[in-house]
């Protein structure tokens, strides 16, 4: 006896995978490896008012070690900072993809004020007022002379908003900072603006950009950084 035919079998609804949206641009966030200590006897050189220290060496390893990671992936275009650290950063990438980085200065970190040049650094650590205060209201313009918070936020989305535009169905990867990063993740989510501050340095973030809404896909992937990566690929000597 026939209990059913092939075409009384029950429909099934599997789980599927997330597909990027037609005419999205997936966007990858690396923050700049580390950079150089700051000295009270050593301020860092500013460009446009911001500090501009080069990486330490630990820095040219992480990028190093974001090259290794990215380099197999399907990279269409490459921007950095008008800050040294993120061209460097993207240096080894950019050579082994043969791709020239853009410069786009939307991308530049929050601007500090009266605590650029490595100021900053040395005034957390020793528990500034104002930075406490920085900390407890997640605002940076906490900090005398500091980019107010509208202006930043809305500089992020409008440099993420064009790359979005200039690369539709296309992956970019975007060497920039902490801040910055931070700042996205925040516009993508919802979230309180120092939600997703502390990326690690080579970190990898993930969005995927379109017209109707910002989806984050990754957070501070430091998978390429650990010591057991070095196992299974090999790093320039």
């Amino acid at each position: 006896m026939i209990v059913g035919s092939e075409s009384e079998k029950p429909v099934e609804y599997r789980q599927g995978r997330f597909r990027t949206p037609p005419g999205a641009a997936e966007v990858l966030l690396v923050r700049h490896g580390e950079s150089e200590p700051a000295r009270p006897d050593r301020p860092f050189p500013l460009v446009d008012g911001q500090g501009d220290p080069g990486l330490a060496p630990e820095g040219r390893e992480h990028a190093e070690r974001v090259a290794l990671r990215l380099a197999a992936e399907r990279i269409d275009a490459i921007y950095v900072s008008t800050l040294r650290r993120t061209a460097q950063t993207a240096a080894p990438l950019a050579a082994r993809l043969g791709l020239t980085p853009v410069v786009d200065p939307g991308l530049r970190e929050v601007h500090l004020g009266e605590w650029e040049g490595g100021l900053f650094r040395r005034l957390v650590a020793e528990g500034h007022p104002a930075a406490k205060l920085m900390a407890a209201e997640e605002r940076w313009d906490a900090i005398p002379g500091a980019e107010p918070a509208a202006a930043f936020s809305d500089r992020i989305r409008k440099a993420l908003g064009r790359l979005a535009a200039a690369h539709p169905d296309q992956r970019v990867v975007v060497f920039t900072h902490g801040g910055v990063i931070a700042e996205a993740l925040a516009a993508a989510t919802g979230s309180r603006p120092f939600a997703f501050l502390g990326a690690d340095n080579g970190s990898v973030s993930h969005l995927v950009l379109t017209e109707a809404r910002w989806i984050l896909r990754r957070f501070n992937d430091t998978a390429h950084l650990d010591p057991a990566f070095s196992a299974t690929a090999t790093l320039p000597t």
